[in-house]
């Protein structure tokens, strides 16, 4: 039986983070005409040819941590699976399911949904309803 992972509330840190990715996807439509999806902004940075931006992106992404760090002096916590498998095949599926899905989560969830796109809505009912299935197996049936 896997142990219960408790979930904090954390409202002032979630509106925070939430404004942040609007205002970033905001940024990224009204800047360069593109939609803030990460997957599409990181495979860019790597084979594109409009890398400086997709860099600049993917770099604050990693520098957000750097910088909770300093406003609040603790780095946020991560919770990692010690399960190897498990791990890569939640990868792979992952990334099939963008592929699939011809986009992620914040593509189609942040940008998609505030554009009124159809298929947006479908992509994220399927990522809702596939994450209440894992977390209903992963806490209550494994």
């Amino acid at each position: 039986m896997l142990p219960v992972i408790p979930t904090e509330f954390t409202p002032w840190a979630s509106l925070a983070g939430g404004v942040l990715i609007g205002v970033s996807a905001v940024m990224v439509m009204l800047l360069f005409g593109r939609v803030a999806g990460i997957v599409g902004i990181t495979s860019g940075a790597v084979v594109g040819h409009d890398r400086g931006w997709r860099i600049a992106f993917v770099a604050g992404l990693i520098a957000a941590p750097l910088a909770w760090f300093g406003v609040s002096g603790n780095f946020p916590e991560q919770q990692v699976s010690d399960n190897p498998a498990g791990m890569i095949i939640a990868g792979l599926l992952v990334g099939i399911g963008t592929s699939l899905g011809s986009g992620c989560t914040s593509g189609h969830g942040v940008c998609g949904l505030a554009r009124f796109s159809p298929r947006s809505l479908a992509a994220v009912l399927v990522f809702m309803i596939c994450a209440a299935v894992t977390v209903f197996l992963l806490r209550h049936v494994a």
